[in-house]
């Protein structure tokens, strides 16, 4: 007995979503377009049909795509942002692709104007770093047929998006183990925001390392604030202000660590006699702080450059074998961390005569 294979339902057309929505193809095209010039009801009503159809278009039938890629920040007031940027360029200056940069001052989720503009630009692809898009918003990209890549999440994205990061709860337990190696049972944290995904799993390492070492977790140690200067300073400030102090912090940024420094002077204390700092990134400017930062080293120039590789690769039609990378991060030790005052062996001002850079994984 044979049997005849179901036939797949025939691709929608344009003239096909134009007659279902009531309105002209030209109308439908300029939505396809990102063109300006159609009412905000009649965008939502398009919209609405083309998602209903699943509507994907085909790149070969309009055109070569402008050389671009679309590179979209949080924020990008740090030299963070310029190691992702260096990253981005790496691999786009030899494929002579042009970048197209915006920041979202602060949010995580791009308005709608923006998505506007980056479907009239048609780019190759679409990079978001540290943040997201709406569903509809992720929808608008794949039915123009613009593939986007997500860079250190922001919070979790469907298992469908590709993304690229790095260990970071590998990279909270490091430097707490490395902190609790050390003598330190005080060690207080200062993350960034408690929505923001890697700030979340760098805590949850942190956590974990005192767990396996019997220590009990102080939620007073705990603090989220922002990843910059102002934040790493202000939380300090507090912490180094309590009846019992911390006398570690683990900052999660070197920026928030630059803060956490100018607290301890401002507060008589000597880095790392006093009090020992650990940062994260590893970030130029590191190892020419005074002392030296230890710091968790984030291939922050590795992931960028493998998010524009893949976005690439998904522009030129091409399937990726692993859609969500996680790139190793490494503990490297310096100057700022020595053992705590009361564990030092008389003589040892610092618990550490040695001030060469040493790496621990």
């Amino acid at each position: 007995m044979s049997v005849t294979p179901t036939a797949r339902p025939a691709r929608a057309t344009i003239s096909a979503i134009a007659t279902e929505a009531g309105v002209s193809v030209a109308t439908v095209s300029k939505v396809l377009n990102g063109r300006p010039d159609v009412s905000a009801a009649t965008r939502a009503l398009v919209e609405q049909v083309l998602e209903r159809h699943d509507y994907r278009r085909r790149r070969g039938r309009v055109g070569t795509p402008a050389r671009l890629i679309d590179l979209v920040f949080h924020e990008l007031d740090s030299a963070w942002a310029v190691e992702i940027i260096r990253g981005v360029e790496a691999v786009c200056g030899r494929e002579r692709v042009g970048v197209v940069l915006s920041e979202l001052g602060g949010a995580h989720r791009p308005r709608q104007e923006w998505l506007d503009d980056v479907v009239a630009r048609r780019p190759l692809g679409v990079l978001l770093v540290l943040s997201d898009l709406h569903p509809a918003q992720r929808r608008q990209l794949e039915t123009r047929g613009i593939p986007y890549v997500v860079v250190d999440t922001a919070g979790e994205v469907p298992g469908d998006v590709p993304t690229v990061g790095s260990q970071n709860w590998n990279g909270g337990l490091a430097a707490t183990r490395h902190l609790l190696g050390l003598g330190h049972r005080r060690i207080a944290v200062v993350s960034g925001p408690a929505d923001v995904l890697c700030s979340r799993a760098r805590i949850d390492g942190y956590r974990s390392a005192l767990e396996e070492a019997g220590v009990p977790v102080d939620p007073a140690l705990i603090r989220h604030g922002n990843f910059f200067v102002d934040g790493g300073h202000a939380h300090a400030r507090e912490l180094l202000a309590t009846p019992d102090p911390p006398t570690a912090i683990f900052g999660g940024s070197d920026l928030q660590s630059i803060g956490v420094l100018r607290a301890a002077r401002e507060a008589g204390l000597r880095v790392p006699e006093d009090l020992s700092v650990v940062g994260y990134d590893d970030l130029p400017v590191a190892e020419w702080m005074g002392p030296a930062l230890t710091t968790v080293r984030q291939p922050l120039e590795e992931m960028a450059a493998t998010a524009t590789r893949m976005v690439l690769a998904l522009a030129a039609g091409e399937t990726i074998a692993n859609p969500r990378i996680e790139l190793a991060t490494e503990l490297v030790v310096r100057g700022s961390t020595a053992p705590p005052p009361a564990a030092r062996p008389a003589g040892d001002a610092a618990g550490n005569p040695s001030t060469s850079a040493t790496k621990e994984i």
